[in-house]
């Protein structure tokens, strides 16, 4: 016989397609990252699912109901990346080795963030300003007799 028998703990390759593909990104990472900046969706970002990192910055976690959602799905192990893999590693030595992020990766980051910064301001700058109308409103209506 010029070949050899396949070992009964040898993986075959339909085997090796069933097992269930895991991200690389570390579950421990993506917990502390959503303990730490959940609600402004820190480990949504890690996870690389930036849109929805930014829609989450913007409303604060979905007032904390959606980071609260994530949260649990970090911890169940049901969490997934950007490509639709679940976040199941815990410890970083398991994790698969990572790309290092690309400048234009970073530069893209910077740049969404700063966008968010400035529309926060902008935000602040108007809630001030209504603050500051309805306040001066209240001010007249008291003086006039409420009239």
């Amino acid at each position: 016989m010029s070949g050899s028998l396949p070992s009964p703990y040898d993986p075959s390759e339909e085997d090796l397609e069933e097992l269930p593909q895991v991200s690389e990104r570390s579950r421990t990472v993506a917990l502390i990252l959503g303990m730490l900046g959940g609600v402004f969706g820190f480990h949504r970002f890690y996870a690389g699912r930036v849109q929805t990192g930014i829609a989450m910055a913007i409303t604060f976690g979905g007032l904390g109901v959606w980071w609260l959602y994530d949260m649990v799905t970090i911890v169940a192990g049901e969490f997934r990346d950007a490509e639709g893999l679940p976040v199941r590693n815990w410890p970083l030595a398991e994790a698969a080795p990572r790309q290092a992020l690309r400048s234009r990766d970073v530069e893209a980051l910077t740049q969404h963030i700063e966008e968010l910064q400035r529309q926060m301001g902008e935000l602040n700058e108007r809630v001030d300003f209504t603050e500051r109308l309805l306040s001066q409103q209240r001010e007249r209506q008291r003086l006039t007799g409420g009239s």
